[in-house]
């Protein structure tokens, strides 16, 4: 047997025979027993042709045959082992006839050949490849074989046997690695893809990362021997995976909002200390106005300096505008103190390397992105570059799209606060303050509305509604919805009468759509209508499916109004239930949307609750509507808004008692004059004796027409105010109609003058017939 073979067909591996010239077995070895299955005894005499599985193929057998030594291959019968390889060796001289008297045949399954061959094909094969470094160490850590192209830097030494990692790696490197290597010679636990970084002593730059794998050697006797240690340069799938990764961050950061300047600011922080020591994103001054950013091609841009990260140099700070200019091209640049002659100077931020990457998108200019390093960090390279351009191609889309979004958000906002009244309004009768929240959706447009409706004699409508859905279509739907309110607040309707009419017109709305849902969803509402009267301190409500409201009386207490919710608005079926309750001066109403009080609480009435406690703790402050209203909705409602937020505050203001007077008059011709004795009488105890001529002839013209056409008793109200106010009141239901009378005729002015001698006049239907008004100005206080 040779020294250390392992050829299955080394006399010391495989089964022996020795036969005679004639193949006739003389004598075999244990192992030819074992593979034959026949002793020893069976096998002497026999002859080797009798033990293929077919015997007549002896001569094939034999012509393979090419000199003294020689091997083959040949096919037993079954039950003997079969197919096998054989090696064939002389064992004496030559005799008369020129061959050997007795030969030894050895024989191994061909199975255990072909792998053992294979194995070697496979060794051989790896410590001649180039691609990953190969080594085999002692027990002792040192180096007994390695392939052609274990570590391929300077300083590596062409001989390595006996030699140790420390002899040419840098000794924290070759520490780490021999660590590794001990434990796995210990434990035998394999080391599998363990990545380190290496740095020769001559080169160590920024040295090489290793992807390393380990496994223990064993003698046949099960003894350690040493180890093997595969050697794989990762270098550049780390750096491809740390682009990738850094990729993947930025896109990140900047899907997150819709902000052009946190998602620059968000940019920058991601891109130092990752990629540079310093970055800073310039952003399109146009972005930040919402207009169209000038063509890429423009030779100056207006940018501002949107965001900064790392040390920058003095004079960089955020906020300043600036103009850039192109240059005449529009690539992306490197630059390096260390680049040949020629190169792109150093950046103005002050770094030893740099690169920059302009934001373009859609043909527009919207910025550009410049980073940079120190001499510590080695220059960028050209897939740096790649990297910071597809980085910047990105954030391009994304400032563009918070450009456009901001606008037509803005745009869709902008017209639905167009569409609503003033937050504050400030009247003799109620002083009010709102706040109005959109839900935080694409558009920031919804359907909520509310509004303070002067009516006639000093009264006032508050209405809060709530269109179903979000978007323009529901603040188109909420505009219609509030033009109609104060068109039927004008005929000085019961609120529900009115909401009545307003079921009548959303109905029609969605009369011309087949799907009742779809339709529903484009016109549906809920709407809350409550008139309070300073006169009486009364007010009446009446809901179409809307949270009722609540009252906070001056001593602290509150509490929501019980009344019934009739449908939303555009269902229909069921009527309106009007509910009278009496607020006294001093007292706050509050009227809301459902998103105050549902947000954040499952069941309603604890939202509704909570809104009483955060409204009677803010009051007892003492503070005005304007600061109490941003406060309870800020407590009651958590951002980000999943519904449209509107709250109405009124703080309810009555007309004092000596500021009005009322008097019952007869249905005769001969009041007239007590009419106007009751008026005369009053102005001068008011000090109004400027309005008395004209309040006088209204007086005595509403009564008349009243004692003439109506009947029955009759009513006259003074009511000072922001103006002057007079009523009369009579049983009829007939409006009357203001008409021009011709020449010749000797009635029909009556109105007319009315009209002229007044700033406003209208009438309204009562539960018992119908009042005409009349507002003058009162005099400028002296």
């Amino acid at each position: 047997m040779a020294p250390g073979s392992d050829d299955p067909l080394d006399v010391g591996h495989s089964a022996g025979l020795v036969v005679d010239a004639s193949g006739t077995i003389l004598r075999c070895t244990p192992a030819a027993e074992s593979l034959l299955g026949r002793s020893a005894a069976e096998l002497h005499g026999r002859r080797l042709q009798d033990l293929l599985a077919a015997p007549e193929s002896w001569p094939t057998v034999l012509e393979q045959r090419d000199g003294p030594v020689w091997q083959g291959r040949a096919v037993l019968a079954p039950s003997l082992g079969g197919e096998v390889e054989f090696r064939v060796l002389p064992l004496t001289g030559e005799g008369p006839d020129g061959r050997a008297r007795e030969f030894l045949v050895l024989a191994a399954p061909h199975v255990l050949v072909a792998q053992w061959r294979q194995g070697h094909a496979f060794l051989r094969e790896l410590f001649l490849q180039d691609r990953i470094g190969l080594a085999v160490f002692d027990n002792e850590l040192r180096l007994v074989r390695t392939n052609t192209h274990l570590l391929p830097y300077p300083g590596v030494p062409d001989e390595l046997y006996g030699a140790r990692l420390g002899d040419f790696l840098q000794e924290a490197d070759a520490r780490v690695i021999d660590t590794r290597l001990r434990n796995v010679l210990t434990t035998g636990i394999p080391l599998i893809g363990f990545e380190v970084t290496v740095h020769t002593r001559v080169e160590p730059g920024a040295g090489r990362t290793m992807s390393l794998s380990v496994f223990r050697l064993q003698g046949a006797d099960g003894h350690v021997i040493g180890g093997t240690g595969l050697f794989v340069d990762v270098t550049d799938q780390k750096l491809s995976r740390f682009r990738l990764d850094l990729l993947h961050r930025a896109t990140t950061v900047l899907s997150t909002n819709l902000s052009a300047e946190e998602s620059a600011r968000d940019l920058a922080d991601v891109l130092v200390p990752a990629l540079a020591d310093v970055a800073v994103v310039d952003v399109a001054e146009a972005v930040f106005t919402y207009d169209e950013p000038a063509p890429e091609d423009h030779g100056d841009h207006l940018v501002r300096r949107t965001a900064t990260a790392g040390a920058v140099p003095d004079g960089f700070a955020t906020g300043a505008v600036f103009e850039v200019s192109i240059g005449g091209t529009l690539s992306d640049r490197m630059w390096s103190d260390r680049a040949e002659e020629g190169a792109e100077p150093a950046d103005a931020l002050g770094r030893s390397h740099g690169m920059s990457a302009w934001l373009r998108a859609r043909g527009s200019l919207l910025g550009r992105i410049r980073v940079g390093r120190g001499p510590d960090r080695p220059p960028f390279t050209a897939d740096d570059l790649d990297l910071l351009a597809e980085i910047a191609s990105r954030a391009a889309l994304v400032v563009d799209n918070a450009r456009r979004y901001t606008r037509e958000r803005n745009a869709a906002v902008g017209l639905q606060r167009s569409l609503l009244p003033s937050p504050t309004t400030d009247t003799a009768t109620v002083h009010t303050a709102s706040v109005y929240l959109p839900t935080d959706t694409a558009t920031g447009a919804s359907g909520d509305w509310f509004d303070v409706i002067p009516l006639s004699s000093a009264r006032v409508a508050l209405v809060v509604g709530d269109v179903v859905g979000h978007g323009l279509q529901a603040t188109a739907t909420m505009a219609r919805l509030r033009t109609a309110v104060r068109t039927l607040a004008d005929l000085d309707l019961d609120p529900d009468e009115l909401l009545t009419h307003l079921d009548d017109l959303v109905s029609a709305l969605a009369i011309d759509s087949e799907d009742d849902e779809a339709a529903f969803g484009s016109f549906g509402a809920t709407c809350l209508y409550m008139t309070y009267d300073p006169v009486t301190r009364q007010c009446l409500v009446a809901s179409a499916g809307h949270p009722p409201p609540a009252l906070m009386d001056p001593d602290g207490s509150a509490a929501h109004i019980d009344l019934s919710p009739g449908p939303p608005l555009g269902v229909g079926g069921l009527p309106f239930e009007p509910v009278a309750f009496e607020a006294a001066d001093g007292s706050v109403l509050a009227l809301c949307t459902d998103g105050l009080i549902t947000r954040g609480h499952a069941d309603p009435d604890a939202g509704m609750t909570a809104l009483r406690h955060a409204l009677s703790a803010a009051l007892v402050s003492g503070r005005s509507l304007e600061e109490i209203g941003p406060e309870v909705v800020g407590e009651l409602v958590p951002r980000p808004l999943a519904d449209d937020v509107t709250l109405l505050l009124a703080e309810a203001r009555g007309v004092r008692a000596r500021d009005h007077a009322s008097w019952t008059l007869a249905a005769d011709p001969a009041v007239v004059s007590e009419a106007r004795a009751h008026v005369l009488g009053q102005l001068s105890l008011w000090g109004l004796g400027d309005l008395a001529f004209t309040t006088e002839l209204v007086a005595s013209e509403l009564v008349t027409n009243a004692i003439r056409y109506a009947g029955g008793t009759i009513g006259l109200r003074l009511i000072r105010a922001a103006s002057l106010i007079c009523e009369v009141s009579d049983v009829s239901n007939t409006q009357p109609r203001m008409r021009r009378a011709r020449a010749t005729e000797e009635g029909g002015r009556g109105l007319f003058l009315i009209a002229q001698l007044t700033d406003r006049w209208g009438s309204r239907y009562t539960r018992s017939g119908k009042t005409i008004w009349t507002e003058q100005a009162l005099p400028p206080s002296p």
